[in-house]
Formats: C-alpha cells, sequence, structure tokens
C-alpha cells in the first residue's frame, strides 16, 4: 500500500505536468496565431506606406472630385430615369491642410495601418478561426463552416459601401454646410482622415448582422419569429444609427438606412434556415 501511494503521487504530478504544458503549448500557439496576423497587418502597411502618394490622390482624396464613380453614377442613373440632372451632385469645394509638423507623416502612417488591417482582415480573422475550430466540437464545426469567406465578404463589402456611399455624401454635406458666408471650410488632414476611417470602418462592422444572427440563431438567444415581431423597433433603431453616422441629410440617411434594413430582412431569412437544423440536432440529442 505504501508502494503504491508514491506511484500514484508521481501518476497526478506527470498528468499536472502535462496540463501544464497542455496550456503552454496552447499559449505558444495562439502567440504564433497572432504573430502571423500583424505581421500581414504590417506587411501590407508597408506597402501602402510606399505607394502612398498614389492611394492619397487616387482613393482617399477621391470622394472630393467631381469625377469620382458615385457622382458619375448618380448622374448617369439620372439621365436613364429622364430625370435630367436631378440626382447630379457637384461635390462641394474645400481645402485640406496640415498643422502639425509631424501631421502628414503621422497621418500616413495611420492610413498605412488602417489600410493594412482591411486588406489583410480576411487572412487575420483566418489566423483567429485557426485557433479557435480546433476546440470546437465536429457538429459546431458544421455549424461554422464558411464563416471565414462570409465575415469576410460582408466586412469588405461594407468597406466598400463606406466608401462609395456614406463618404462622398457625408464629406459633401460637411463641406458645404456654412453658418454664414463669412466662414469659410478649411479641414485639416487628419479630421478628414478620421472622419472617413470611422465611416467605413463602421459600415464594415455593421455589415455583419447576417453572421451575428446566424450564430445567435445557433446558440438559440434569436429567433425568426422574434426578429419578426420586434421589425418595427428595428427599423427605427436603424434610423437612429443611419442619423448616428451619418449626417444630418435626409437622402443619405435613406441611403444608409434601405441596406442596413435590407440585411436586418436577410437576417430574418437567415434565422428562419437555422431553426430547423436546431430542432433536428436537438431531436438527436
Amino acid at each position: 500500500m505504501s508502494e503504491q501511494l508514491p506511484a500514484k503521487l508521481d501518476q497526478i504530478d506527470v498528468m499536472d505536468d502535462t496540463k501544464e504544458m497542455s496550456f503552454v503549448d496552447h499559449l505558444e500557439e495562439l502567440r504564433w496565431h497572432i504573430i502571423r496576423a500583424l505581421a500581414a497587418i504590417v506587411i501590407i502597411a508597408i506597402l501602402t506606406f510606399v505607394f502612398s502618394r498614389s492611394i492619397f490622390e487616387n482613393i482617399l482624396l477621391a470622394p472630393c472630385s467631381e469625377n469620382f464613380l458615385t457622382y458619375k453614377g448618380l448622374c448617369t442613373l439620372s439621365n436613364s430615369l429622364g430625370l435630367g440632372e436631378t440626382m447630379c451632385i457637384t461635390p462641394a469645394k474645400f481645402e485640406l491642410q496640415n498643422y502639425k509638423v509631424t501631421g502628414q507623416f503621422i497621418t500616413d502612417l495611420k492610413v498605412s495601418i488602417i489600410l493594412g488591417f482591411i486588406l489583410a482582415f480576411p487572412y487575420v480573422f483566418w489566423e483567429i478561426w485557426r485557433f479557435v475550430r480546433p476546440g470546437l466540437y465536429k457538429n459546431e464545426r458544421d455549424v461554422t463552416r464558411g464563416l471565414v469567406f462570409y465575415t469576410s465578404f460582408l466586412f469588405l463589402t461594407g468597406v466598400l459601401f463606406g466608401y462609395f456611399v456614406l463618404t462622398p455624401f457625408s464629406v459633401n454635406f460637411f463641406a458645404s454646410y456654412q453658418v454664414s458666408e463669412k466662414v469659410t471650410n478649411i479641414f485639416a488632414l487628419d479630421s478628414y482622415i478620421s472622419v472617413l476611417s470611422m465611416l467605413v470602418l463602421a459600415a464594415g462592422i455593421m455589415f455583419q448582422l447576417p453572421m451575428v444572427v446566424y450564430l445567435l440563431s445557433r446558440i438559440g438567444i434569436v429567433t425568426p419569429e422574434g426578429m419578426r415581431k420586434f421589425r418595427k423597433h428595428s427599423f427605427v433603431a436603424i434610423l437612429i444609427i443611419a442619423a448616428v453616422i451619418t449626417p444630418a441629410d435626409v437622402f443619405t440617411q435613406i441611403l444608409v438606412s434601405v441596406p442596413v434594413y435590407f440585411l436586418y430582412e436577410l437576417s430574418i431569412l437567415v434565422s428562419a434556415r437555422v431553426q430547423p437544423k436546431n430542432t433536428s440536432l436537438q431531436k438527436e440529442a
């Protein structure tokens, strides 16, 4: 009996060491996933920094030009609908200035990091998913199949929506807004970039609604019946959100509200499709 007790204690020590090593191994694996994700962001950020002049002139400052794709597209649509130039928009003229010695350099770095994150988002999310996925059960992995693709697709779609829709109308509104004719709009460069970044990233996050509803429906927190019941309340909430992230312009708020409400209706369909699968899983259990 006395010989068996030390042997059992040795087994417990070995098990404890195994558990500790297992935890350390997980931390080490997480560290490398984070390093690879950050490396992807840094590499793309460096590339964007190298070509920053072209990016600023052809992408970031493009919404200030009357040749911007959104303005030309609206004008073409207006003419094709027989409305003449009713929907044609001439962007308001304003001047961008830099007020700090290091302002342009810091803004350039900021833009490079943001673009690095946006462009590397699919890979970053994939690295996170690679760490999380092995810890899931088989049925949970089946539930989340295609998660990386759809999440990345919705995020990048939201980013494009923020750039081509929210940014030009918001910038044009603020540039044309005047409390007095004696006041001239001269915007700081970093302020302009901050507004653009906020609109683009907010739209990217906002477009994740269907994926959030999908996961919550799988868990059983959200049901299609509940979403239909609170449809009117959700529409009001969407209008409020649109009013917060856009200027006080009714046309722009409608442009934001309609796609977001469409995403809400799409989320109801997603939740309704998930519900039968949840029922079948419960029966199997």
